[in-house]
């Protein structure tokens, strides 16, 4: 077997074993940001493999207030997460037809220091019957899936005291096995704090660090449990079970800098990524140490996840707020770009079926072939209108996106 037969073999046996795996749900879920695994990639989807280029009509839209989360979806139903009015709402709709299904709204002061848009960020999960939210001001949301009945919330800026952030709290919760873990970001051990997810009552908490907007993943590691979260300024392994910290990497800057994209495993190693000087960081893993392989600008995304296939990086290099932005393929093993392409606007990525989905804030799909040996773009297709700065969901072929006044579903299924 030659050296990427081995290299492939070694990556699948590695990634088996620290794989993300939440809850199952049914084939072609979105149940979370970033879908099922939190790395962006779509499993068990057939896409078009012919496209006209052009416009593409939406199979159905409905309006939506303020907010910057895209949604989830899982068994059939479209949960959305946005601003109506003086309350953060949590919609469901059909994910056929559109028509809605439940709503619930909790009440909100917000109000964005920088931006303009003052509705939630962080995209909702879906877990154990239940959806679970994270407000711009700090409130985690526990709702009933199927009817939208409020279970629990908590305010845990107010409780922990932690500072609402550049643009209010925006980590999506992650759900790992009977806890909600949330980035909070509070003084006191407050930092990261895990929730029972029938109660909602505080389990563990763990860290004095600063919240960040990326996500935290959850993945096992050498048979032991682990979270793995992105901070304000750190890189963090804790005990999945109590929240004990493993192990820490410096990540991040001070100033007016962001850490959003969430970190992704490519074997045993975590590539982490950010914009404002930052750059990459792979960084190697056991269960109990961290030791950084490299670190470089090779990739210096402002807040997307990149996209590991076949061993390769694919990722969106630049910032949306100014700046050259490009699409690149590298190898993370010697740092090589195999590919870059320039882009128009920033992007974010999700990758199905041998195709990366290149969702631009334009409005603007484009499908570009997962190939690391050269850049191939298979159809350009304007979507929408306005700004499409949330993160896209694809499930069952479907594509949802939404800009500041709709949520639109395209229908991008094989024939």
């Amino acid at each position: 077997m030659g050296g990427n037969g081995l290299r492939a073999v070694r990556l699948f046996v590695v990634c088996s074993m620290m794989a993300c795996v939440p809850e199952l749900l049914s084939a072609g879920d979105w149940p979370q940001i970033l879908g099922p695994q939190r790395n962006g990639i779509a499993e068990k989807e057939t896409l078009r493999s012919q496209w006209a280029g052009g416009k593409l009509a939406p199979a159905w839209s409905v309006p939506c207030g303020s907010g910057l989360a895209g949604v989830a979806v899982a068994e059939g139903t479209v949960v959305l997460f946005h601003r109506q009015n003086d309350e953060e709402t949590l919609s469901a709709y059909d994910a056929e037809t559109g028509k809605p299904r439940w709503k619930q709204g909790f009440p909100t002061t917000f109000q964005a220091a920088i931006v303009d848009d003052d509705g939630p960020r962080a995209v909702p999960t879906i877990a154990g019957g239940k959806v679970f939210a994270y407000g711009a001001q700090g409130r985690l949301i526990c709702v009933d899936f199927k009817t939208g009945a409020a279970v629990w919330n908590r305010e845990t800026h107010k409780e922990f005291s932690a500072p609402g952030g550049y643009f209010g709290a925006g980590s999506a919760p992650l759900v790992d096995g009977k806890l909600v873990i949330v980035n909070v970001g509070g003084p006191k051990g407050a930092g990261m704090v895990a929730f029972d997810i029938a109660t909602g009552k505080p389990v563990w908490r763990t860290s004095d660090e600063l919240a960040s907007y990326a996500a935290p993943i959850a993945a096992t590691i050498e048979g032991q449990r682990r979270v793995l979260a992105i901070t304000r300024y750190q890189f963090l392994g804790l005990e999945a079970a109590t929240g004990k910290e493993t192990f820490r990497v410096p990540f991040g800057a001070r100033g007016p800098t962001v850490n959003g994209a969430t970190p992704v495993l490519i074997g045993d190693s975590a590539l982490l990524t950010a914009s404002y000087g930052i750059g990459a960081k792979l960084v190697k893993l056991t269960a109990d140490s961290a030791n950084v392989v490299w670190e470089n600008e090779v990739l210096s995304s402002q807040y997307t996840t990149p996209i590991i296939h076949n061993g390769m990086v694919y990722g969106v290099d630049g910032r949306q707020d100014g700046g050259p932005v490009s699409l690149k393929c590298f190898d993370p093993a010697t740092r090589k770009v195999k590919w870059e392409d320039s882009l128009p606007q920033y992007a974010t990525l999700i990758a199905a079926e041998g195709q990366l989905l290149v969702m631009q804030t334009d409005g603007e799909l484009r499908v570009v072939a997962l190939d690391p040996g050269k850049y191939v773009e298979k159809v350009k297709l304007k979507l929408l209108t306005g700004t499409t700065r949330a993160l896209p969901a694809l499930a069952n072929g479907r594509w949802y996106v939404r800009n500041e006044r709709t949520l639109a579903c395209f229908d991008l299924r094989g024939e």
